[in-house]
């Protein structure tokens, strides 16, 4: 009896090695070992030749390159939570079934989020930078030097209430903040109870009323600056906003002009409009103590990587195997 012939699987980034292992035992798995970005012209010759394509957010899985793969290709198990990255449609023309690996970053999210949340009116990054910038120099505590501002008593308003937000609302209710949110719908009583939370159907009034924006909703042709100039105009000046979701979702122009005339105390950010390129007067901004900046690692554990590469594996084994996978993105969701 000859063995069952191992599906090729093509993933375009380097992986904890515990997952990488873990691929190359179940599948002619092709690895990415030095982790640079795959070219369009080498992603066209995995797609045309791969039973299945592994890609990540840095890369752009078109129309037109999913028009170029194979027969033999019939599935993409993308290794992240939002598939933005990925035409879904094009693909299901195709007949290529697509996945992705939810529910397993809520907790680093939020955690980088409350961060973020503390690092920004409490000029942590600027702290830390008269140690390490000007050593020696220094003087020791003062009454008035480096006051940041209170959380503690203050509103938070979530823009986008699903599990990413309900998580930052319960941190942040446990930090003494009043909780806001807005989403399509209001999400169940129960939850509503628990974190004793605002629901405001208009995002424009809930804005006006804040001192916390945690943007935490998905990137989506309707989201797609949804914190507008116009938006960003009814934050108070005492304001500041925070963003983990997705750069796209915030007009980053807009945002500069506001914090560079002081019409909003602050920004911190993880996700860019533009990444990895990240706009120069962010970076200028930042130097100033205005904005706290990070490289898109809020969902950067070790923990929840293996657990992303553990969902990838089992959606691609149950593809193999017949079976619809657990984590089957449909065209329009």
């Amino acid at each position: 009896m000859t063995a069952k012939k191992k599906p090729k699987v093509y993933i375009t980034r380097k992986l904890p090695d515990a997952v990488e292992t873990r691929m190359r035992e179940l599948f002619d798995a092709e690895l990415n070992i030095d982790d640079a970005p795959r070219s369009v012209p080498e992603l066209i010759a995995a797609v045309r030749t791969a039973d299945v394509l592994v890609p990540t957010v840095t890369d752009r899985i078109d129309a037109a390159l999913i028009d170029e793969a194979g027969p033999q290709m019939k599935l993409i198990a993308s290794f992240s939570n939002g598939t933005d990255h990925i035409d879904v449609e094009a693909a299901a023309r195709k007949g290529i079934t697509v996945t992705n690996t939810p529910n397993v970053l809520t907790e680093d999210t939020a955690d980088m989020t409350m961060a973020l949340i503390l690092a920004v009116p409490r000029r942590l990054g600027e702290g830390a930078r008269v140690l390490t910038d000007k050593p020696g120099e220094w003087a020791g505590w003062s009454p008035t030097w480096m006051l940041g501002r209170r959380i503690h008593g203050k509103r938070i308003g979530i823009v986008g209430m699903g599990r990413i937000g309900t998580a930052v609302a319960r941190r942040a209710k446990a930090f003494g903040l009043s909780i806001h949110y807005h989403n399509r719908k209001r999400v169940n009583p129960a939850v509503e109870d628990e974190l004793e939370a605002t629901y405001w159907e208009s995002l424009d009034q809930m804005l006006a009323r804040v001192d916390i924006v945690s943007v935490n909703c998905p990137s989506t042709p309707a989201t797609f600056h949804l914190i507008s100039a116009r938006r960003l105009a009814l934050l108070q000046p005492t304001a500041y906003l925070v963003n983990t979701a997705r750069g796209d979702v915030v007009d980053e122009a807009a945002l500069i002009k506001a914090l560079r005339e002081g019409r909003i105390a602050g920004a911190g950010l993880d996700v860019f409009e533009n990444e990895p390129a990240v706009n120069p007067k962010l970076v200028k901004l930042a130097n100033e103590g205005k904005v706290v900046l990070l490289p898109h690692m809020s969902s950067a554990t070790i923990e929840g990587r293996i657990d992303m590469g553990d969902k990838v594996i089992i959606n691609i084994r149950t593809f193999i195997d017949g079976h619809r996978p657990p984590n089957r993105v449909l065209p329009g969701r």
